[in-house]
């Protein structure tokens, strides 16, 4: 099922009438833009496809959503695996901080080549 396309004539030359549909304005965070990048650098064709079709905002949403619940969620899993708790929290708050972003780093690195990257 395909629609009826309309030309506009300039000159000797007929252009067709084409439009993106339109898509909801929201903010996109730091894993969509980085796949976003991926995919016009190293994928166009498939760049390309999604936003003719009109679902690349909507394919980078999904990905950003899924990167940053994958990295938050790695992130307490390394933090019980290694007891890094409330507990430590309280009475060595500086080896919490190094040790949360040590955990946060190794997560979005997993998150970066299992999910942006590929």
């Amino acid at each position: 099922m395909t629609e009826e396309l309309t030309y506009t004539q300039i000159g000797e030359y007929l252009y067709p009438d084409l439009t993106l549909p339109e898509t909801e304005e929201a903010p996109m965070g730091k894993y969509g833009m980085l796949h976003k990048t991926y995919l016009k650098e190293n994928k166009p064709m498939l760049y390309d496809r999604l936003l003719l079709a009109g679902k690349l905002d909507g394919h980078l949403m999904d990905i950003d959503r899924r990167a940053t619940e994958m990295v938050e969620q790695l992130t307490r899993e390394l933090a019980q695996q290694n007891r890094v708790d409330e507990e430590m929290k309280a009475t060595n708050q500086m080896a919490w901080v190094q040790a949360m972003n040590n955990f946060k780093a190794s997560a979005e690195e997993v998150v970066l080549r299992q999910l942006i990257y590929s």
